[in-house]
């Protein structure tokens, strides 16, 4: 659905500009537009290269395992249907420590294969378990200690201060951890005490 609204718009935005006799401006505007995509990617991918390497290194010194078991009891806490030896934990916890990091990009497919843990632990049914619903709140409300895309965006942009966004960041998205767990607790809960 979403590509037909947005096939839609492009017609109705070059129809009006052909009729109005912008073709020279929407033109000058996607060249333009594609240059700055360009120059942000390259900005971003040095960025997430760096923190990826990062992440591998720590991964190879035993550091991603050792807060794995740190934050363990609070995985199967939050995911009391889930074995506490089920490979849907790495998956979990290795996502949140990704975005933890604002490493979005490397985050997804890590959220993907846990989904798909997740799902198999489900029976394979299309309707989504409590763990499931658990583990979008829990992803999409996650905390960052460094938003790396943030950072980099704002250095591609010639930002003065850069990293100045760390600390609101950090506030914000624990409030946001804490609101989402809440939430899904508080729905968790009263779904368990009518059944």
């Amino acid at each position: 659905m979403v590509n037909y609204i947005w096939v839609f718009m492009t017609i109705i935005g070059l129809v009006f500009a052909g009729v109005n006799g912008t073709m020279d401006e929407v033109n000058e505007a996607i060249f333009k537009g594609a240059q700055e995509a360009v120059t942000l990617c390259i900005g971003l991918i040095s960025i997430l290269v760096f923190w990826l390497g990062i992440m591998k290194i720590a991964e190879t010194a035993g550091l991603l395992e050792k807060l794995a078991r740190l934050f363990r009891p609070i995985i199967t806490r939050l995911f009391p249907e889930v074995p506490a030896n089920h490979p849907a934990v790495g998956y979990i916890l290795s996502n949140m420590m990704a975005n933890t990091f604002g490493l979005g990009n490397a985050a997804t497919p890590l959220g993907i294969k846990a989904m798909e843990e997740l799902k198999a632990l489900n029976g394979g049914k299309d309707t989504v378990s409590r763990s499931m619903i658990t583990f979008l709140a829990i992803n999409t409300s996650s905390i960052t200690l460094i938003p790396t895309t943030v950072i980099a965006i704002r250095i591609t942009y010639d930002s003065a201060s850069p990293t100045e966004i760390v600390g609101p960041t950090l506030i914000a998205t624990m409030i946001s951890a804490i609101a989402a767990i809440l939430i899904d607790r508080y729905f968790y809960y009263r779904r368990s005490r009518k059944g």
